[in-house]
């Protein structure tokens, strides 16, 4: 293992975290949303503009190869990141659209009435909305496995819940409200034992955790970028070599095909059937930059981290009368989802960004695990190991400043 980082001085390498909001020091506390970006992610994107743009694999001369290595190689150290084979990694603009290829191009040919999608009572709005679609064209239907009280996926219900009629199960790693950390690989054991195919949601996994996807067992898993310090607009869909080869084209145009007649289209192989048209090309390396980074400073650096962040935070908050925490699995992510008694998350939300202090409020894409804690909305502080102590006590003195305001 590499040597433990200076945290402080890892901070510095992210320029927002330097200004002010509304006169005062901004505390950043919404990674979960969209993590700040270092330095060299920066740098990689506004190097390609400066001196490579060219589009990829459309040209041989000297820029058309150059950007054609970089946005290759970054696919390259993304699979080597997740331990995967580069060619069984469909580059995407994330995992909202990594979850609808598989919803288009994998379910809607192979389920049809009778048939049922299984999901999770705390997935996001991305894990739920694609397989909804799926089920009204095809006549499946969908059923839910609960969590607890404590919010860990209720394990015993799966099983009960993964019937003959399942076909295909869909889930997240890292609960984006909760921060629970679902056992995957016990999940897509019992799954596969019932030839259940399953999708693991890993947005908010690969920027905390080491994930090693050969050993989770999944069938295909997506993930985010800019959750990871890359850009927005890029991520990945990693899916087994016999999906697709099997999986018909998403999309159809540019750089997906072999052979274009009238008559017939030959399709390229995979990854590259599936990547139609002029991707992000410059997000993506600046996506590579964001692994680069990410693996210098080690993720069990950066999980230690975080766990330490969390468990300071979560001990303070807990010092607030009337202050409500949504999810305590043990070992969860570092997101924590509140309320405080009288008030309205947007209000609260409100009165902490005067005081520099970024968190989110709403449904977090994530109705009906709202509804199931009969609540409209929370309040969300999202950790990164570029925060601080400091930053911690802030968000603390603010909330108490706040819920005296709003009593």
């Amino acid at each position: 293992m590499s040597a433990r980082p200076d945290w402080l001085r890892v901070r510095a390498d992210f320029p927002v975290l330097t200004r002010q909001v509304h006169g005062k020091p901004l505390v950043y506390l919404d990674s979960a949303n969209t993590s700040q970006k270092p330095q060299a992610v920066i740098r990689a994107v506004d190097d390609f503009y400066r001196e490579h743009n060219a589009n990829v694999s459309r040209a041989v001369h000297a820029l058309g190869s150059e950007a054609t290595e970089a946005y290759e190689g970054a696919r390259a150290r993304l699979a080597r990141f997740i331990n995967v084979p580069a060619d069984e990694l469909v580059l995407t603009s994330g995992t909202t659209f990594g979850i609808n290829l598989v919803a288009y191009s994998w379910a809607l040919p192979r389920l049809s009435a009778g048939d049922t999608i299984l999901l999770t009572r705390m997935e996001h709005h991305a894990n739920i909305v694609p397989w909804q679609i799926v089920a009204e064209r095809t006549g499946a239907s969908i059923k839910v496995v609960d969590i607890t009280p404590a919010g860990e996926l209720d394990l015993d219900d799966l099983r009960a819940k993964l019937t003959g009629d399942v076909k295909l199960l869909a889930f997240t790693h890292v609960s984006n409200v909760l921060g629970t950390v679902n056992p995957v690989a016990v999940i897509c054991r019992e799954a596969r034992k019932r030839g259940v195919v399953t999708v693991v949601d890993g947005s908010q996994a690969l920027p905390h955790l080491a994930v090693d996807i050969p050993s989770l067992g999944c069938d295909f898993y997506a993930f985010t970028g800019h959750k990871m310090l890359g850009p927005t607009g890029t991520g990945g869909l990693w899916a087994r070599r016999q999906h697709l080869r099997e999986m018909p084209p998403f999309l159809g145009g540019g750089e997906m095909i072999r052979e274009v007649r009238f008559e017939k289209t030959v399709y390229n192989d995979p990854p590259h059937k599936f990547e139609a048209g002029t991707p992000n090309i410059a997000g993506v390396i600046g996506l590579g930059a964001a692994v680069d980074y990410l693996e210098t400073l080690g993720m069990d650096h950066i999980h230690a981290r975080e766990q330490a962040l969390l468990r300071i935070a979560e001990e303070r908050l807990a010092e607030i009368p009337g202050l409500r925490i949504f999810g305590q699995a043990p070992g969860k992510a570092a997101v924590i989802s509140f309320l405080v008694d009288g008030a309205h998350a947007h209000d609260l939300a409100t009165l902490l960004d005067l005081e520099g202090i970024a968190v989110r409020s709403g449904h977090h894409c994530a109705h009906p695990l709202m509804a199931h804690f009969g609540v409209a909305a929370t309040c969300r502080a999202s950790l990164a190991f570029y925060n601080t102590h400091v930053e911690i006590e802030r968000l603390a003195e603010a909330i108490t400043k706040a819920r005296t305001l709003l009593a």
